[in-house]
């Protein structure tokens, strides 16, 4: 093993994934403990559940930006905490990124959403924030799109911070999927006027990312590149990386990196207070600043319910709530 991999493999493993497993934290208000399971991945290419069919998102021919494991083979894998009392698991080591679509069986609105999971950009959590999210998303008569962008992406430090890539593979992939989804809308049943995203932790940043990005990060490939990369909707759930700590612990100024659209649309943001990964001032800081650009924000914040918890119901009211949140916030755009 190369010494670069023996510094990636423990990140991933087990800083960047029980980052993403901390929800359950065996809090006094009923939590369950967190428990520890064996970590294990294995070589191979991850597969979409029933119902899922899976589309690269580039042409075949296309040589791509690498993540930082070069063209080492995919890999899947589960362990770290349990949440909701289940196992979850990765993606990782992406080269060729994905995205998979689940169409409603019942009701159809014509909206679509487009699912960015987290996992700390070392991996992607393709079923707690991926296809469990999808599952719910198709109940309520939408279109389902989930992305597996390219991972790992270590971002660089400087002075004990981490600093955002230059290149930021996720969000290529996540431009990508959204200029697709409006070029084949007619082929999926969509409104490419309705198509919005919902971002949980790394995959938070992407999606703010994306709603403050009009042009696209790449250059342009083929038709489907003609079309806004803006989603029309936004939900952010425990947001990452935005704020910018090293003016006061009480201060909510945004990182140099975080660019704010007034074009960006109507955002969503949902957060627990006690989340022990990304702090709740997290939300806040992006909050303020879509406001004062003039951008419809509402935001949901709960006083528990820890980092990472998805869909899975615990003891913590954020966890079985926010769905409705949603539900009620879409209603009241006219999207549902």
């Amino acid at each position: 093993m190369s010494p670069w991999l023996r510094v990636i493999l423990p990140a991933l493993l087990v800083v960047g994934l029980a980052g993403a497993a901390s929800g359950q934290t065996g809090a006094p208000n009923g939590s369950p403990a967190r428990v520890e399971i064996q970590k294990v991945e294995r070589e191979g290419v991850w597969q979409p559940t029933a119902g899922g069919t899976q589309i690269p998102l580039w042409p075949a021919d296309m040589a791509l930006g690498k993540p930082d494991t070069g063209d080492r083979p995919e890999a899947t894998g589960n362990g770290s905490s349990l949440i909701g009392g289940r196992k979850w698991h990765w993606a990782s080591y992406v080269t060729r990124p994905t995205m998979t679509i689940y169409s409603p069986q019942g009701r159809d609105t014509g909206t679509a959403m487009l699912v960015l999971p987290g996992g700390g950009f070392h991996a992607v959590a393709t079923d707690l924030e991926g296809t469990e999210i999808c599952d719910w998303v198709v109940r309520q008569g939408m279109t389902c799109a989930m992305v597996k962008y390219r991972t790992p992406q270590v971002w660089p430090k400087a002075d004990g911070k981490h600093r955002r890539p230059e290149v930021l593979l996720g969000l290529e992939d996540a431009q990508r999927a959204m200029v697709l989804l409006r070029e084949r809308a007619s082929t999926y049943g969509i409104d490419p006027r309705r198509i919005g995203v919902i971002g949980f932790s790394a995959g938070a940043y992407l999606a703010a990312e994306l709603s403050n990005s009009e042009a696209l990060t790449y250059a342009p490939t083929d038709a489907a590149d003609r079309h806004s990369p803006l989603p029309d909707f936004a939900v952010v759930a425990y947001a990452a990386r935005m704020l910018d700590d090293n003016k006061g612990r009480n201060t909510l100024a945004l990182q140099p990196w975080v660019k704010i659209s007034g074009k960006a649309p109507p955002t969503l943001l949902i957060h627990a207070m006690d989340d022990p990964v990304n702090d709740i001032r997290q939300p806040m800081a992006y909050a303020l600043a879509l406001r004062d650009a003039g951008v419809q924000v509402d935001m949901r914040v709960y006083a528990t319910g820890g980092h990472a918890f998805g869909l899975r119901p615990t003891a913590d009211p954020i966890t079985t709530e926010w769905p409705g949140q949603v539900r009620q916030w879409l209603e009241n755009l006219g999207m549902l």
